[in-house]
């Protein structure tokens, strides 16, 4: 076991993980209501979104950089499962015109290349395939994440997207009046610990220098709320 369970791999057991968790399920949910056919996840993760689109999907291929023992027996499990590990982009080995949906949640935000990403998602779908993808709105963010590459504003996604695919529809994930609460308890602990950061060094030190800390803060900050 890890000695820091990074926040950014949200689990489905750790309880301080539930308000992201149910908001990352939530797009899964809504994405199994719109796929069908071949499709293709990008950024796997703990697997806990597999079983609702493979049971719609006539062939689910899932990438990810690190296997997971969850995902690896979903594979045994659902014969129309395929799992491959490998980082991207490009997407290496995936041919074009290949898939009727693409699916990614909470990944494009760690990717460097994130005009060459969409790229490649649009060369492997099909004529009038569609990608689904969720990130983190900026305008809603607490402090820097050391983990992200960078964060969207909705029209800068939009734009992004635009140069690669024909049309873009843009919607956002809200919470209830609880997820709310749990927002902006969140938001005054967090306004609590960097008003100590009087140089601003969150924003001016390079991301892997924060990288650890910001787990260990964000971690005990979950759990605190």
């Amino acid at each position: 076991m890890a000695l820091i369970q990074t926040a950014e791999r949200v689990s489905h057991v750790e309880e301080s993980d539930n308000y992201v968790f149910q908001r990352s399920l939530f797009a899964y949910a809504e994405a199994a209501k719109l796929v069908n056919g071949k499709v293709l996840e990008l950024g796997t993760g703990s697997g806990y979104g597999i079983e609702m689109i493979a049971s719609k999907a006539t062939k689910f291929v899932t990438l990810d950089k690190f296997e997971n023992t969850n995902v690896n027996e979903l594979v045994k499990a659902n014969g129309n499962i395929e799992f491959l590990k490998t980082t991207f982009p490009p997407l290496t080995g995936i041919a074009d015109n290949s898939f009727d949906f693409v699916i990614t949640f909470q990944v494009i935000e760690h990717i460097k290349s994130d005009k060459l990403f969409a790229q490649e998602i649009h060369r492997v779908l099909r004529p009038g395939g569609k990608l689904i993808v969720t990130t983190p709105n900026k305008k809603m963010s607490l402090t820097r994440n050391p983990w992200h590459i960078r964060e969207y504003l909705v029209p800068e996604l939009k734009a992004l997207l635009l140069q690669s695919f024909s049309s873009v529809k843009t919607l956002g994930v809200y919470g209830d009046d609880t997820a709310m609460e749990y927002y902006h308890a969140n938001k005054k602990a967090v306004e609590k610990i960097t008003r100590f950061d009087v140089l601003n060094l969150q924003y001016n030190l390079p991301r892997w220098c924060l990288q650890i800390p910001y787990d260990i803060m964000n971690r005990w900050n979950r759990k605190k709320c």
